[in-house]
């Protein structure tokens, strides 16, 4: 933050787009341990940079990316569906604290994508991350504060209902 608020004080955007996706169990012996790296660096790090960021006096926009799984979580990524859910919940008090100081506040909510996010092949199969931006982009220009698509879209707009039958979908 020093660096940059006295080499780029004109910045106007922080992007808050930390993480990492360990698969796991509550029964695997170093749990605990994951969950505390996973923990620091999806939630503690985006929390103390924002605390820092929403200081520069150039802010405009704050981006924070949270994912699908904040709305139903998947099992086998525990630590991870809970901190974008965090940071899901986080986000939308941001918005609202940040109203009078007229700083944006916008999540951007990715479903699974053709990443390496959770380990290599894994997400072989989903939408390509070109694809995504190219929507979210679009959704920028519309003035949209809540940025997403396919599954995340789906999530966001489902009752109690529809999350109740995409957890069993997802964690047969």
């Amino acid at each position: 933050y020093a660096w940059v608020s006295q080499e780029h004080g004109s910045l106007n955007l922080l992007v808050n787009n930390a993480g990492i996706q360990n698969w796991m169990s509550v029964d695997d012996k170093d749990f605990f341990t994951r969950a505390k790296t996973e923990i620091a660096i999806n939630i503690e790090a985006p929390l103390h940079l924002t605390a820092l960021f929403i200081n520069l006096p150039s802010l405009h926009t704050l981006m924070n990316v949270s994912s699908g799984l904040s709305f139903v979580p998947l099992a086998k990524v525990p630590v991870y569906s809970a901190s974008k859910a965090f940071m899901h919940s986080f986000t939308l008090s941001l918005r609202h604290s940040l109203k009078t100081r007229n700083i944006d506040v916008i999540e951007v909510i990715p479903p699974a994508l053709n990443t390496d996010l959770g380990g290599k092949g894994i997400h072989d199969q989903a939408p390509p991350v070109s694809d995504f931006i190219e929507t979210i982009f679009e959704q920028l220009k519309q003035g949209k504060e809540e940025l997403t698509t396919g599954f995340s879209e789906a999530m966001t707009k489902a009752g109690p209902d529809e999350l109740k039958q995409a957890f069993a979908r997802m964690n047969p």
